[in-house]
Order: structure tokens, then C-alpha cells, then sequence
């Protein structure tokens, strides 16, 4: 009996022993992956878009409004981007604020409508029988389109909880438009800004909302700029 109980002794002792240093090992490990959050997000948005001028009266989007004009500048956009977090708490000077670089693809569509165009052939009050002098078709439907690519810093507050507001300052934005102006020309540079929220459902699994404006230096001969305001999902990694 008394020889059981010695090793009952030393192994509860050993036990304990164990526990403490599995403890300790675990106190100086890293957390898991669910107790930290890197602030890496892929995510896809999509909502309102219109633009500040519509692109009625030009060769391209209705033949100078031969037969009717696409003047309407509503529509909506679809777009997928990455936050890349660069430091949770700028390099140490402020906690909770967090910069992040945004890498954002968006594609819109402004307005549709079945006008003439620049290859239309006979239309009513138009010199010459067509839109120009070797056009040979007919009417069409129109599409104003515009494709964005951006890369915008990122400002988020709130870091460590599921509700994190943020801003873009300022970010560059690369524009194609679509049609092509007058003029042929279809490349554009600018600026946007933006603001929104974001809130975790569950784990890395984020819902936000959205506005940003983008103003652009309209290199086309066209007005570019526009606003949206939209809702977007993100998926952290």
C-alpha cells in the first residue's frame, strides 16, 4: 500500500509537471489563426453607380443624337478587390487605427438605349443618308460602359473589433471608357475617395457598405467622373 500510494504521489507530481510546462509552452506559442486576424480581405461589391454628366451627342454613343439620344447617366457596378494590411497600429503611433493598401477591379453600366450610332446608314435628318459618309448599318443598342482599376490606401478604426469604419483619403484611379470618345480616345487617370463600414457575421466573414466618388482628369474629351454607393462581402485571410 505504501509503495502505491509513493507512485500515486509522483505520478499526480509528474502530471502536474507536465501541465505547468505545456502551460508555459503554450503561454510563449503564438495564437491560433481564429485568435488573430492578419486584416487581409478579398471581397466583391456591387450596388449604384452614375456619373456626374451623361455622354449623350457624342459619334459613338448616338451618332450626335441622329435618332434619339443616350442621354440617361444611372446605372450599376460590380467590382472585386484585396485589402493588403500594412501595420495594425500605424508602426506603433496609434492604436486601433490600422493602414491597409486597396487593389480594386469595377466594372459599370450607365445606360442602354437603341440609337444610331456612328455606322448607322439612313437616318431621318441626317445630310448624306448615315451618320458618316461610309456608314452602313443600322440602329443599335448602346451601351455606356466604364472598367476601373484602383490602388487606394485604406484607413480603418476599431481594429480588434467586428465593427470597423474606414475612409480612403485619396486613390488613383486607371479608367477605360466605353464607347470611345469623339475624338477615338478611351484611357483616363484620376483620384477617388470613400468611405465606409464593415461588420463580422462570423470568424472572417465580413458584410459591409460603401460611397466613394471618383473624380477624373477627362483625357477623353468626355466627363468621367462619378459616385457609387453600394454593399460588398469580405473574406479575410
Amino acid at each position: 500500500m505504501q509503495v502505491w500510494r509513493t507512485r500515486w504521489n509522483i505520478g499526480v507530481k509528474s502530471a502536474a509537471v507536465v501541465i505547468a510546462a505545456g502551460l508555459a509552452v503554450c503561454s510563449v506559442l503564438p495564437a491560433s489563426a481564429d485568435e488573430i486576424t492578419t486584416g487581409n480581405r478579398v471581397f466583391f461589391r456591387g450596388g449604384y453607380a452614375g456619373t456626374t454628366s451623361d455622354r449623350s451627342g457624342e459619334l459613338f454613343t448616338d451618332g450626335h443624337n441622329a435618332a434619339g439620344s443616350n442621354s440617361g447617366n444611372h446605372g450599376y457596378y460590380v467590382g472585386a478587390g484585396e485589402d493588403i494590411m500594412l501595420t495594425h497600429d500605424v508602426w506603433g503611433m496609434m492604436k486601433g487605427i490600422a493602414l491597409l493598401g486597396e487593389i480594386g477591379v469595377e466594372f459599370k453600366r450607365f445606360n442602354s438605349k437603341t440609337v444610331a450610332n456612328s455606322d448607322t446608314d439612313t437616318t431621318p435628318g441626317v445630310s448624306g443618308g448615315g451618320v458618316t459618309l461610309v456608314s452602313n448599318g443600322g440602329l443599335s443598342k448602346e451601351q455606356i460602359t466604364m472598367l476601373t482599376v484602383s490602388i487606394s490606401p485604406k484607413v480603418k478604426f476599431m481594429q480588434g473589433s467586428d465593427f470597423q469604419p474606414w475612409i480612403i483619403p485619396a486613390g488613383l484611379d486607371f479608367h477605360v471608357i466605353s464607347p470611345t470618345s469623339s475624338q477615338t480616345n478611351y484611357l483616363d487617370i484620376g483620384v477617388q475617395f470613400g468611405a465606409g463600414a464593415e461588420y463580422r457575421i462570423w470568424r472572417e466573414l465580413w458584410l459591409g457598405m460603401d460611397g466613394r466618388f471618383h473624380l477624373a482628369s477627362n483625357q477623353t474629351n468626355t466627363t468621367n467622373n462619378f459616385g457609387t454607393v453600394g454593399a460588398y462581402v469580405a473574406i479575410g485571410f
